[in-house]
C-alpha cells in the first residue's frame, strides 16, 4: 500500500450540515447557514449565460471578478485574492505560512474547518477557550509566541454568532507582534446590524498584517458555487494568489459573483429579511426560556451541553436539520418563516419534555 502521511489517521473528515425528513414528509435544512433565497433573476441571468461558455476554461486570474470586487470596496485589485469558498482561502493563506514549528492561533469553539486545515498544512493549532460564547483576546494575544505566524478571529463567530467590537479588536491588534498575520474572518458579515463591529476593511489599510476574508457563499446565495475573497495588503494577497489551485474559481461562479455584486442592493433586502427573523427566533426562544447569546449572523447558538445530540434527534424527528456540537450545543439556521416556526416548535416540545 501507499505510505500516506501519518496525520491522515487523525484528521477527521468535514461533517457538513445535514437535511432529514419527518415520517410526515416535512424537511427544513436548518443546519448549514445557507439563505432560504434562491439567487435573483438577473443573477440566473448570468448563470445560464455562463453555462453556455462551460467548455472553455475560466479566466485563472479571474480578473472582471477581482476588478468588481477591488471597486466595490474602494481597494486595489492587486489587494484582492480569490478562492473556491473563503475556507480554500484560509487553506491557501496557511499553504503561504506553514513551516515545520509554526502555530496558529484561534478561538475555540469557533468555526470547525480551522483544525483540520491547520492540521493539514502541518501547523500546530493553538485553540484559546471562549469566554462565555466570545472571543477572549486578552488570552488569544498572550497564546501568540515567536511561533507563532496566524491568528484567525472569527467575527460573527461560528458557531456562536457572538462579535468583537472596535475597541477590544485594536487594542487585540496593536499587542499582535507585526510579523504575526491576523485573519478577520468576516463570512458573516452582511448580517451585522451592532454599529459598534469594525468592518474589517477600515482596518487593513493601515495594518499590513491584518487580512479580511469574504464569501459570496452565505448571504449572497451562491453557496453551491463556491466563491470567496480575501483583501489585504499587496504582499500578502500576491502570496496568496501563488498558492492557488489554477482554475479553481469556475466561470459560472465568478459570472454569478459579479452579477450578485451588481445586484447588491436587492439581495440586501432579503438579508434584512434574514436578520428580522433572526431577531423574531431568537426572542421566541428566550420566551421559552433558553439562554441564547445576541447573535448577529444568520444563526442562533444553543448551549445545550449533554443535551445537544438528544436536541437535535428531537429536532430531526419534526422534519427541521440542526447542526450538534455534541456535547457542547447546537447552531441553528434561519430560515423562511414556515421553517424557524417549524424549529421554534420543536424546540418548545422539548424544553417542555426537558
Amino acid at each position: 500500500m501507499p505510505r500516506f502521511r501519518a496525520i491522515l489517521d487523525t484528521v477527521p473528515a468535514y461533517q457538513a450540515g445535514k437535511s432529514v425528513t419527518s415520517p410526515d414528509g416535512r424537511s427544513y435544512k436548518l443546519s448549514s447557514n445557507e439563505t432560504p433565497y434562491e439567487p435573483l433573476p438577473s443573477v440566473l441571468e448570468a448563470i445560464a449565460a455562463a453555462a453556455r461558455e462551460v467548455h472553455r476554461y475560466p479566466d485563472p486570474a479571474a480578473v472582471r471578478l477581482t476588478e468588481t470586487i477591488a471597486a466595490r470596496y474602494g481597494v486595489p485589485a492587486e489587494h484582492v485574492a480569490l478562492g473556491p469558498g473563503s475556507v480554500t482561502v484560509t487553506q491557501q493563506l496557511l499553504a503561504t505560512l506553514a513551516e515545520p514549528g509554526a502555530e496558529v492561533v484561534y478561538a475555540w469553539r469557533s468555526f470547525e474547518a480551522y483544525p483540520l486545515l491547520a492540521d493539514l498544512a502541518g501547523v500546530t493549532s493553538v485553540r484559546v477557550p471562549l469566554a462565555g460564547e466570545s472571543h477572549d483576546l486578552d488570552a488569544m494575544a498572550e497564546a501568540i509566541t515567536e511561533r507563532t505566524r496566524m491568528v484567525i478571529v472569527c467575527s460573527p463567530n461560528n458557531p456562536t454568532g457572538t462579535v468583537v467590537r472596535r475597541a477590544e479588536l485594536t487594542a487585540f491588534l496593536d499587542r499582535v507582534p507585526q510579523d504575526v498575520l491576523v485573519v478577520l474572518d468576516e463570512a458573516y458579515r452582511e448580517y451585522v446590524r451592532d454599529a459598534d463591529v469594525p468592518d474589517g476593511l477600515s482596518l487593513y489599510r493601515d495594518r499590513p498584517n491584518v487580512a479580511v476574508l469574504r464569501t459570496f457563499s452565505k448571504a449572497y446565495g451562491l453557496a453551491g458555487l463556491r466563491t470567496g475573497y480575501m483583501i489585504a495588503a499587496e504582499p500578502v494577497a500576491t502570496a496568496v494568489r501563488k498558492v492557488m489551485v489554477p482554475f479553481a474559481v469556475n466561470h459560472i461562479a465568478q459570472a454569478a459573483a459579479v452579477a450578485s455584486l451588481a445586484a447588491e442592493e436587492e439581495l440586501l433586502e432579503r438579508v434584512e429579511a434574514v436578520v428580522k427573523e433572526r431577531t423574531r427566533v431568537r426572542e421566541a426562544l428566550l420566551s421559552q426560556g433558553w439562554e441564547v447569546p445576541s447573535s448577529e449572523a444568520n444563526f442562533v447558538w444553543l448551549r445545550l451541553g449533554e443535551d445537544t445530540a438528544a436536541f437535535a434527534a428531537a429536532c430531526a424527528a419534526e422534519g427541521v436539520a440542526v447542526r450538534p456540537f455534541h456535547p457542547e450545543g447546537a447552531r441553528i439556521s434561519i430560515g423562511d418563516p414556515e421553517a424557524n416556526d417549524a424549529f421554534l416548535k420543536a424546540a418548545a416540545a422539548f424544553r417542555t419534555r426537558a
